[in-house]
Formats: C-alpha cells, structure tokens, sequence
C-alpha cells in the first residue's frame, strides 16, 4: 500500500527540520559531516525512519551514528515544537547505503567500457569468417 499524501508531506517537512537542527542546534563534535537524504514515516505517523549519508571513513561514520543515537530525544522534542502533530513521531536512524551502491555501480560501468574498448580493438583486425558475401548465391538455371 502506498503511504498517504500526509504522510508524504509529513516525511518531507521531517527531512527538512531534521536537516536544520543537525546543522544549527546539536553541537556534538562526533557528529560527522552528514547529509539527510530521505525521511519515511509509517501511516499512522507513529514511527519516522531518517536515512543518512556521512563523508568519511568507518571510524567517522561510527561515530555519528554513536551522535544521533544520543541527540535523538533533543530532535524529536525540537520536531515535535516544529511540527504541531498531535503525536511527535519516534526516530529511528538508519545509514544509507546510497554511495556505497554507487561505487559499485560506477566499478561496472567501468568494466564494461573497458571489455567495449577491447571489443573495439579486436573489431579492427577482424575479417569475415564467410568472406565477404556469407550468403549462398542463388543458382541460375539456364533454360532451354
């Protein structure tokens, strides 16, 4: 079942607000250089799902993982004032695995362009396994 159109909005103002207070209000020196790159909220909007992506290394991505778990009752209170639900959604935060995909994605379009300029190397000496014409000429029954 697709999400309704106030959940959708809902997600959309979450990513949002998120995004402002990791940036002006929790000065946790953990906290990596992050970017928010989707928000999902359930139905009944109970439950907020934040997908994140941190420039750096395993230790760095630890580490801000470790900074949102620890600011995640500073920003849900913040988003509970920001929003005016009746219910503040509970925030779960999840890496995203958006660059990683896309590294592999990038490797195999690189792969392929090298085997295609293989290929085109190969093509250059190539010459016809039939000859030049492979088709069978058609006989010419001469009559009488």
């Amino acid at each position: 079942m697709s999400p309704s159109h106030r959940a959708l909005k809902v997600a959309d103002r979450i990513k949002v607000v998120v995004a402002q207070l990791l940036e002006t209000k929790i000065k946790d020196p953990r906290l990596g250089f992050i970017t928010v790159t989707d928000a999902r909220v359930t139905g009944d909007l109970q439950q907020a799902s934040i997908f994140y992506t941190v420039l750096g290394d395993l230790d760095q991505r630890a580490s801000t993982a470790a900074a949102l778990e620890s600011a995640k009752g500073a920003l849900r209170s913040a988003l509970g004032r920001e929003l005016g639900l009746r219910i503040t959604p509970s925030l779960a935060f999840f890496e995203d695995g958006l660059p990683e995909s896309a590294k592999a994605l990038d490797s195999l379009l690189e792969k392929v362009h090298e085997q295609d300029a293989q290929v085109a190397a190969l093509r250059k000496n190539a010459t016809y396994a039939g000859g030049e014409d492979p088709y069978k000429a058609p006989r010419i029954i001469e009559s009488e």
